[in-house]
């Protein structure tokens, strides 16, 4: 059996992939009109505001978790001003949110023909995503940043050790805009699952060390979730699984298992996927197709108040934003 050589990886230049996604071509103004909503879907949606606002009134945190597709679909203005408006006190990501977050910072393009380039055995072998993106978490590690920040100081910055890079996209970066006005922004590490994890400048360790800074600062932040509200935003699988852990160790820490403080906080799904099941009733049983909707089971386990939106996440997040300002 011959052995692989990861040392033989030939790693092309960012600036000669052919990107499918152009900046300026998805982003959405705040302000400009959103999709029409039904009068059930503008109900659900005024009840999550007024619980967003009470929260803060009472400064309570706003949690917000989603993927990359919040990104890729033009989101990003919009979740720029929810944070500039005081509404979110802590996000919660995957590395794909990062990945795509600083190539349009950096380049204002991102995402790849996946089909076509791992044909070519070319899928994900960029050079400056790899290398960027790895020494500047080695950097905020060393500093004791975590992952979020280490690549929002990146793009703020343009420095990270003896790396420089201009990020003439940053105004609109995520990632970049969350170090800038000092808000968490945890990043969820699964090793081998990013494009960045093949390229020699990006060490697992390191980013594990990241990842845990990040994760410590979640985990405060949800032991004081009481009265709170937690929106999770089409991550079907890290941000139940990742908060379910942070949530049972607060309640632990608190009372010594019997915190009696983390009854009260609110839980809004928004994801596409079909369910017509009150969640509120608790899990469905076998026969329902609601009961393989596996994140939605796992998000009624954890106590408060669980509710699902079926809604895709460009009507959800612009409606919401008209209706907190």
């Amino acid at each position: 059996m011959r052995k692989f050589d990861k040392s033989q990886i030939k790693f092309m230049s960012l600036t000669r992939r052919e990107s499918k996604t152009n900046l300026h071509d998805i982003l959405i103004d705040p302000d400009s009109a959103p999709k029409i909503l039904s009068q059930h879907e503008r109900s659900k949606l005024e009840e999550i505001a007024e619980s967003m606002k009470e929260s803060r009134s009472k400064e309570r945190p706003v949690v917000f978790a989603f993927g990359a597709h919040l990104i890729k679909n033009g989101l990003s203005r919009i979740m720029i001003e929810l944070m500039k408006f005081g509404y979110v006190q802590q996000m919660l990501v995957n590395e794909a949110v990062v990945i795509h977050d600083w190539e349009f910072a950096f380049q204002g393009k991102t995402e790849e023909n996946v089909a076509r380039y791992i044909e070519k055995g070319q899928f994900g072998l960029w050079d400056e995503t790899g290398r960027y993106i790895g020494n500047a978490i080695k950097c905020g590690v060393e500093n004791g940043i975590g992952y979020g920040h280490s690549v929002g100081r990146f793009i703020e910055n343009g420095v990270a050790g003896n790396l420089k890079a201009e990020h003439p996209y940053k105004e609109h970066s995520v990632v970049g805009q969350a170090f800038r006005m000092g808000i968490p922004l945890a990043v969820g590490v699964n090793l081998g699952q990013a494009i960045i994890h093949k390229h020699p400048g990006f060490d697992w360790s390191v980013a594990g060390r990241a990842s845990q800074i990040d994760i410590d600062r979640f985990d405060n932040t949800i032991y004081n979730l009481e009265g709170g509200v937690y929106l999770s935003i089409g991550s079907a699988v890290l941000s139940p699984q990742i908060f379910e852990k942070s949530l049972s160790a607060a309640k632990n820490v608190g009372y010594g298992g019997k915190n009696i403080r983390l009854k009260r906080f609110r839980i809004y799904v928004n994801d596409i996927q079909p369910s017509t099941w009150d969640w509120s009733k608790g899990e469905p049983p076998k026969d329902n197709p609601a009961y393989y909707l596996r994140f939605m089971k796992t998000f009624s386990r954890m106590g408060g108040r669980s509710e699902y939106i079926e809604m895709d996440n460009v009507k959800f997040l612009h409606n919401l934003y008209h209706l907190l300002k």
